[in-house]
């Protein structure tokens, strides 16, 4: 037991060493509204409000992609495979590791500044999904969710706790596993769930105090927009969980909320009809909450089809005409633009097999195949899986080509509906799937026009890709996390793998990059490690 000598000399050494620590500056809207002027920062989940997930740092390039090493690495738990994607805020580095646990880094040397530790205050035994992709940064403060459906305050010279609000009850399928969105005077935050059978929301917190401010329920409720389109009381078990980041087009003040599948997962006999807002994007008053447009990529979806994919908004020319544009590409196989300003459905490209659509109508709907919807005798042979043509791996828009640059996977399966009881706080998928006989599992990297969704480049790789991402850089690079482990550097222009650096055996999250000192560094989580790498 140490004395109170000692303790005492332990509390004077941590004010001295804070006292020798640089002052914070505090990171403001103007700052996280004009990221991209701050390239050797990564100042949020996706970099930039608009989604882009790109670097336009460019040291490292096909001249010297060789002599990349890795720089430092920290083991921040004994968790498999990670998914957070660290934050850098002039020279330190933000990050989560296991849930429940925070860390500021020195960006330069990997040496841990402060540690936050929390455990969670209840458990569901039936939970899923036991990660945590991240936080936010704003003023002089540290943001994050917790399994257990809160979210978090801390300070971020300190690391010690502020102000936690309880979002929703984790007993019922509630978590939060996504970086927040810090908008203005407001932190953004929605919930993971959707296969328990929840009710999704996404909901708006006062940045100081932690009091909520607004909520908008992605599955309307009796009175609400969009209810008629569940059968009965179906909406209350509708799921539509909001678990991955949305974007936010400061200029039209309009944050852009993807949602995920409807509840349950696979039955739909028992929640007739499209199922609002579940596998759509909605465009939020960030002021308000209130809907001005919804687009749904997959009406009444019997797949598991979340559209919690990267909502990209980028300005350019479409048919001649600049336009603000929104690119998705969504785990239903297709490759979508759309006119962010109103929601006006631009156009539709297959970007993996897909045997589901023949065709869309001239307002965007699909027009489904028969045989597809799952069914209990099972569906026909339906592209894509379960696992989607793509997922929450982060794709790359690299403005020098106007590509989107994405993480792919081809297969295919059936479709079979077994009726499920509703059990609080239980999985509740109503359903299964089966994997089509001499069916071959494809993998790769594939760069979309922005405007036609042609495919411009495949490179291949050797294994599925559902939880990896990648980023697009100024050097005319892309990295790419790989399931197998491996970072990948490839040519963005042509596809080439240039080369293959060995991490672990599994990668669960998407490369960053950032600078220190004029040096470029690639941040990557690889197994339970995370890692930066650099020129020598």
């Amino acid at each position: 037991m140490k004395s109170i000598t000692t303790i005492a000399s332990l509390i004077l050494l941590s004010v001295v060493l804070l006292a020798q620590r640089p002052a914070v500056s505090p990171l403001t809207f103007e700052r996280l509204r004009n990221a991209t002027a701050e390239p050797q920062n990564w100042l949020m989940y996706w970099g930039n409000y608009q989604g882009t997930h790109y670097s336009s740092l460019k040291q490292i390039d096909k001249t010297n992609v060789d002599q990349v090493q890795t720089r430092w690495m920290v083991t921040l738990g004994m968790q498999a495979s990670l998914q957070a994607t660290p934050l850098v805020v002039d020279g330190v580095m933000y990050t989560s590791g296991v849930p429940g646990t925070i860390y500021a880094l020195d960006a330069a040397t990997g040496t841990q500044i402060w540690k936050y530790e929390r455990t969670a205050k209840a458990r569901n035994p039936n939970g899923s999904n036991p990660f945590n992709r991240g936080v936010a940064v704003f003023g002089n403060r540290v943001y994050a969710g917790t399994l257990d459906a809160a979210l978090i305050a801390l300070d971020r010279t300190t690391g010690l706790p502020l102000w936690e609000t309880q979002v929703a009850d984790t007993m019922l399928g509630y978590s939060i596993t996504q970086s927040p969105l810090v908008l203005k005077d407001k932190i953004i935050v929605g919930v993971a769930g959707g296969e328990f059978g929840i009710r999704g929301f996404v909901d708006a917190y006062d940045l100081e105090t932690g009091k909520r401010i607004w909520r908008f329920n992605t599955i309307p409720g009796p009175g609400e927009f969009g209810n008629d389109t569940w059968k009965g009381d179906s909406w209350m078990r509708g799921g539509g969980s909001t678990w991955l980041t949305g974007t936010y087009d400061a200029d039209l003040d309009v944050l852009y909320r993807p949602v995920g599948n409807p509840g349950p997962d696979i039955d739909g006999s028992v929640r007739l009809g499209d199922n609002l807002f579940s596998c759509s994007v909605v465009a939020l008053d960030p002021a308000t909450g209130q809907r001005k447009w919804h687009y749904q990529f997959t009406p009444g979806d019997t797949h598991d089809w979340d559209s919690t994919e990267d909502m990209v908004l980028v300005d350019r020319l479409f048919n001649g005409q600049q336009r603000k544009l929104l690119l998705h590409a969504d785990r239903n196989g297709f490759f979508y633009v759309l006119d962010r300003t109103n929601g006006k459905f631009l156009s539709a490209t297959a970007f993996v097999k897909q045997t589901w659509n023949s065709g869309f109508d001239e307002n965007g709907r699909p027009k489904v195949v028969d045989g597809s919807k799952a069914s209990p005798e099972g569906s026909i042979p339906v592209y894509p899986s379960l696992l989607g043509g793509t997922n929450f791996q982060s794709p790359s828009y690299d403005p020098a080509t106007g590509w989107l640059i994405l993480e792919y996977q081809e297969a295919g399966q059936q479709y079979f509906v077994t009726p499920q009881e509703y059990t609080p706080g239980s999985q509740y998928q109503g359903g299964r799937q089966a994997r089509i006989q001499g069916d071959t599992n494809t993998a790769g990297i594939r760069a979309l026009n922005g405007e036609t969704g042609k495919i411009e480049w495949d490179t291949r790789i050797t294994r599925g890709s559902l939880n990896n991402g990648l980023i697009a850089t100024g050097g005319g690079m892309v990295f790419a996390s790989t399931s197998d482990g491996n970072l990948l550097i490839l040519d963005s222009k042509t596809g080439t793998l240039l080369r293959t650096i060995k991490l672990s055996n599994a990668m669960a999250s998407a490369p960053m990059s950032y600078a220190v000192n004029g040096k470029q560094f690639i941040g990557v989580m690889a197994g339970p490690t995370l890692y930066s790498l650099s020129l020598p």
